[in-house]
């Protein structure tokens, strides 16, 4: 029988894993192939926090460049995660899979507060934990939010998906000779000022020794290969 290589995971999936093809909203297909993804994970035994983004439905900052003011817009788009919170916790339950989800915003008529000791409390039971509203602030994106939750919460990876297969020297999209680092340091990727991850993230995950796997969740079965230890994606940590 297969066994994951890890016991506490936290996953940071953009807002456009929700939207599928469409470049806007829930697209409830979508959410129901990921939530039938991520209970294959969750019978391997693994306790899940997922962190969610919102730019299926709203993005901060180029918004804030169009006028609105910056701490409204990020405002704006915190709430767009909670949707996307309760849209991912809907079809895992439809799954048969206890989720709750936790808002660093109170939003206590719709969803639970985020508490550290409430999202141990949901891990402890099995229950996958939906974190949104990123880290409750305005200027902190939700790459940060992931990094900080990964940290308070032990997690002892945090898997970040994407739609490129791992962490690239330029962007693969539009340089096609761009070269892929299976693993690479921290630190170089502060100095090389790859835009994988913000670096306030990054800096939070070396402070405190959490591996960063960067990803391709598109590619089917890939987020279970991550979970039984095969080498996919790039593998970020101190020294390689």
């Amino acid at each position: 029988m297969a066994r994951a290589v890890f016991k506490r995971i936290l996953l940071k999936l953009s807002g456009e894993t929700l939207s599928g093809v469409q470049e806007r909203g829930v697209n409830h297909d979508r959410t129901d192939h990921l939530a039938r993804n991520l209970k294959e994970i969750v019978q391997l035994g693994v306790e899940l926090a997922v962190v969610l983004g919102g730019g299926n439905i709203f993005r901060g900052i180029p918004a804030s460049s169009q006028g609105i003011q910056r701490e409204t817009a990020d405002y704006m788009g915190m709430l767009a995660t909670v949707i996307n919170g309760l849209a991912l916790e809907d079809a895992l339950r439809r799954e048969g899979v206890e989720a709750r989800v936790l808002s660093a915003i109170p939003v206590g008529e719709v969803v639970e507060t985020y508490s550290l000791r409430r999202a141990r409390y949901h891990l402890q039971k099995g229950r996958v934990i939906i974190l949104v509203g990123g880290t409750g602030k305005p200027y902190f994106s939700t790459d940060t939010a992931a990094a900080l939750r990964a940290v308070e919460l032990g997690a002892e990876i945090l898997l970040k998906a994407t739609k490129v297969d791992g962490v690239y020297d330029d962007d693969p999209i539009g340089h096609p000779g761009a070269k892929r680092f299976p693993c690479i340091s921290y630190m170089e990727i502060i100095d090389r000022r790859l835009r994988v991850m913000d670096t306030t993230a990054v800096v939070l995950c070396m402070e405190n020794k959490v591996p960063i796997i960067v990803f391709n969740m598109t590619e089917q079965g890939n987020l279970r290969r991550v979970i039984l230890g095969e080498k996919v994606g790039s593998l970020i940590k101190e020294e390689c």
